[in-house]
């Protein structure tokens, strides 16, 4: 049986509404979710502003939304994971399991990858921006009862950067270097720390995005619009950081950190913008290793356990929260860097 819910759907860049969308009885192996906290994600902000990013356009009406906590309001046949009432965490990736990228164990490469909010598909794979939504059992991740919902939301983010850390290989002890200090560049922060980094500098050109940063466990913050030439120590003697995370998708950036990593340092890639130019001398004579990172797998449950067990503390990033039917304005807000880092919408 099918009824109707409220969401906030995209029509095209700037056109922002609430409306109606299909609500299906969940079937074998689903559950329902009733939706309780939708983080605002930079990819929500470019869809928003933009219609999209790079060639990716929205073609049709889409539901936004993939960092998603609710709780569970009913099951489908042969659900045994999670019973009504959970708190749950929302994995908005489904993978197909039978591509030859997930039959080689890399999911977040999926051939027919169906990830929450996004018009990389037509038609486009509708999110979690919605009073309830039906999903697989398996992306219903309980978070326990202690965990509130604010928090659980933010299991999408830090598992990026949960996978950014791996991709870094081990930290400990090590002297890391963050570029880009919006949210997934401050969860990286997180992330490090908690894998052991030994030294963490941020940098970013906003001064509020900076101090958060040092709030929560950065050692030392550049503003890099303020003081240009601020890595400049950083880069003697052929550099000072054992790994770096490039968190703003700038070529600049990347040329800072590729000038700043040690010989035979590694610089991790997870923000992503236009083409950039590479300094190929340095990366060669240094013998850096350049790494991308992309999305998450296994993460995303143990950055539900993380969040859980309080042993990564998100809540300073967590801005505002404002009421779903009031989107645009918390639209506006997670795009203001001066006012914002993290924005939720509430459902309940």
């Amino acid at each position: 049986m099918s009824s109707q819910v409220k969401a906030v759907i995209i029509h095209s860049a700037l056109d922002l509404r609430l409306g109606d969308v299909p609500l299906l009885d969940p079937g074998p192996g689903e559950v329902e979710v009733t939706v309780t906290r939708g983080g605002i994600c930079g990819s929500d902000l470019h869809y928003y502003h933009d219609g999209g990013f790079g060639a990716v356009r929205v073609k049709e009406p889409m539901v936004l939304g993939h960092e998603i906590a609710g709780t569970v309001s009913a099951l489908g046949a042969g659900v045994t994971s999670v019973k009504i009432g959970d708190k749950v965490a929302v994995n908005p990736s489904l993978a197909c399991g039978t591509c030859r990228y997930c039959l080689k164990g890399l999911p977040a490469h999926c051939l027919q990858m169906r990830f929450y909010g996004s018009a990389m598909r037509f038609p486009h794979v509708q999110g979690g921006f919605r009073e309830k939504l039906v999903c697989t059992a398996a992306q219903a991740v309980p978070t326990g009862d202690a965990t509130p919902a604010d928090l659980a939301a933010f299991a999408e983010p830090l598992a990026v950067c949960l996978h950014a850390v791996r991709r870094a290989g081990p930290l400990a002890g090590l002297r890391v270097l963050v570029t880009g200090c919006g949210p997934i560049g401050a969860l990286t922060v997180l992330a490090a720390k908690h894998a052991g980094a030994r030294e963490i500098v941020v940098t970013d050109i906003a001064a509020p995005a900076l101090a958060i940063a040092m709030k929560i466990g950065a050692d030392g913050a550049l503003n890099t619009k303020d003081a240009p030439d601020g890595l400049d120590e950083y880069k003697l003697d052929k550099g000072y950081f054992d790994v770096a995370f490039e968190a703003s998708g700038n070529g600049r950036a990347l040329a800072d950190a590729i000038a700043c990593v040690t010989p035979r340092g590694r610089i991790v890639q997870i923000g992503m913008g236009g083409d950039v130019a590479i300094p190929l001398g340095q990366i060669a004579a240094k013998e850096i290793e350049l790494a991308g990172t992309f999305r998450f797998y296994e993460e995303f449950s143990w950055a539900v356990d993380l969040l859980a067990k309080r042993e990564i503390d998100v809540a300073p990033l967590l801005s505002a929260t404002i009421p779903f039917s009031n989107a645009r304005s918390a639209f506006e807000l997670a795009s203001d860097r001066s006012r914002a880092m993290k924005v939720q919408l509430a459902f309940d």
